[in-house]
């Protein structure tokens, strides 16, 4: 082998964000949200799976029942899933009451406190919350115990020494088994580096998408041994990498990248929304864009909101180096399940990150940046959320996002102050998840069931899209593909039919914009190219 021979991380080689071996995600990685996770889901599915393997194996294979509670893991390893709820217990130890006594010590200030002064009852902190939450009233005396996050990651229950990365091969877009209920465990075809993730190593890694390196130095980077090299060899590729072509045209050319992810670039700023960014899969898939395909610097990253197929930190690691700034909603730091994506991006190794409210703006040349609420998608919980408005030369694209226009007159109030917005990219998950799917495991206590299914992180069925570009007078509109793509299967739990309910919305919503005589309306999936400007 040619010491001098360069390398790269091959297309398909996928790397997994991981923290005490489960997908990284903003419900594993703050300290609050995580011991609660913990606690009430991850600690309950390994106990139930050690005691049924068979029932989770078999579930787990049953598509009816994907994104269901189920470990999927070999019967055969049940000892190393009893060995991970042991470690839980010793390792998490602390977590684990801390997050015991926040639900018990909140539900009692639910039961006791009625409007008298809640000084006395910092005496009676349990020791876990003493020094690291605030008791206050809503303006209806009903109380809140405000846990102060910054505080806690600087805490015995943030444990950076936990995190590490999996790097694997990605044989093909549903490989990944679903990313809540199941633990990635070590394995022979796998390559796991213990590292934080703030580390600048980190960078070096991902810098081989387009900078290849000599096989000693990646081994070395790993902190592998030359027996290891079998197993390197198989995730590096020696073609050179393909070099992304920044956009030098007119107008703003807007790339589509797969459930969420829109790449806008004009006049050589590049703004990235909501990256999911998928490997290719070695025993191929639908075409995409991958991280070869993106330019080697992006000026600036929007986050729509904290839900983990928008803050994917797989992607948001992988393109660390690359990123000039991080743009994120401000949350409101009352309630710990709205969790601070700044304090998470500052965790994760990025320096630059701009905090907004709503109607901020960033100004950039030739265009700007704002702030836009949106309304919906969070099951009627306080969250920190934006859409934005990118205006870049005389074009004006709105990314709704996940919007459910409950409110259209908010943004006939935006184009008061903006004008009329031509391009509007949506999310349509108009049914979305109960309550008590990803939230269930943080509230203190939950509505009954019939709330829990009422309460939904939905979208816009066909009427409320409507009721939103005829309030900012589009005459483009693009729907995201709202987890259809093969590769979001293990992260959205979905199994898209062509036939289902939100494609009879999205096909409703579409027919009357052809009707009115839209220049473009349609269904995004996979990957898109879309010209603005040139030709307008």
């Amino acid at each position: 082998m040619n010491d001098n021979t360069l390398y790269r991380l091959a297309d398909s080689t996928a790397v997994e964000a991981l923290v005490d071996r489960w997908v990284a995600w903003p419900h594993t990685f703050s300290p609050v949200a995580a011991s609660l996770h913990r606690l009430n889901y991850q600690k309950k599915n390994l106990t139930s799976y050690v005691q049924n393997p068979a029932i989770h194996v078999k579930s787990s294979a049953n598509p009816k029942l994907l994104g269901g509670p189920f470990v999927n893991v070999p019967e055969e390893r049940i000892g190393d899933i009893a060995l991970m709820l042991e470690n839980m217990s010793g390792e998490h130890a602390d977590s684990l009451r801390m997050a015991e006594d926040l639900i018990a010590f909140q539900n009692r200030l639910d039961r006791d406190a009625a409007g008298q002064s809640l000084e006395p009852y910092y005496r009676e902190l349990p020791d876990s919350l003493r020094g690291y939450v605030e008791l206050l009233y809503d303006y209806q005396n009903r109380p809140i115990v405000r846990c102060i996050e910054s505080l806690f990651y600087k805490s015995r229950h943030y444990k950076k020494h936990l995190q590490s990365l999996r790097l694997f091969t990605q044989t093909h877009d549903r490989a990944r088994a679903y990313y809540m209920s199941t633990p990635r465990l070590p394995d022979d075809d796998s390559i796991a580096w213990d590292i934080p993730f703030a580390e600048t190593a980190v960078d070096e890694l991902f810098k081989l998408d387009t900078h290849p390196q000599p096989l000693g130095y990646i081994r070395q980077l790993l902190g592998l041994d030359a027996a290891d090299d079998a197993k390197l060899i198989r995730l590096l590729d020696r073609q050179p990498p393909k070099a992304a072509e920044p956009w030098l045209g007119d107008g703003v050319r807007v790339r589509y990248l797969g459930h969420a992810g829109v790449l806008i670039e004009a006049g050589g700023i590049a703004i990235l929304v909501d990256p999911f960014i998928a490997v290719k899969p070695s025993l191929g898939g639908i075409d995409r864009y991958s991280f070869q395909d993106l330019p080697a610097h992006i000026d600036y990253v929007l986050i729509t909101h904290v839900h983990h197929d928008h803050y994917v930190f797989e992607t948001l690691l992988r393109l660390r180096h690359r990123i000039g700034c991080l743009v994120v909603p401000k949350s409101s730091g009352i309630f710990y399940a709205d969790i601070s994506m700044k304090l998470l991006a500052r965790e994760l190794g990025f320096h630059r990150v701009v905090e907004v409210d709503p109607l901020d703006n960033i100004t950039f040349n030739g265009g700007e940046i704002v702030a836009v609420p949106f309304l919906g998608e969070h099951n009627d919980l306080p969250f920190a959320k934006t859409a934005y408005l990118v205006r870049a030369g005389n074009q004006k694209l709105l990314f709704a996002a996940d919007s459910n226009c409950l409110d259209e007159q908010m943004y006939r109030n935006l184009c008061i102050e903006y004008g009329p917005i031509d391009t509007v990219f949506l999310g349509m998950e108009c049914i979305g998840a109960p309550l008590s799917w990803v939230y269930g495991a943080l509230l203190p206590k939950l509505p009954d069931h019939k709330h829990c299914q009422a309460r939904r992180s939905n979208g816009s069925n066909a009427e409320g899209a409507l009721q939103l570009l005829d309030a900012v007078g589009a005459n483009r509109v693009y729907v995201y593909a709202i987890g259809r793509e093969p590769w979001l299967q293990y992260f959205m739990a979905l199994e898209p039919e062509d036939d289902d309910a939100y494609i009879r919305e999205i096909n409703k919503m579409l027919a009357v914009c052809h009707q009115h005589g839209f220049s473009d309306a349609r269904r995004l999936y996979g990957c898109d190219e879309i010209f603005l400007g040139r030709d307008d």
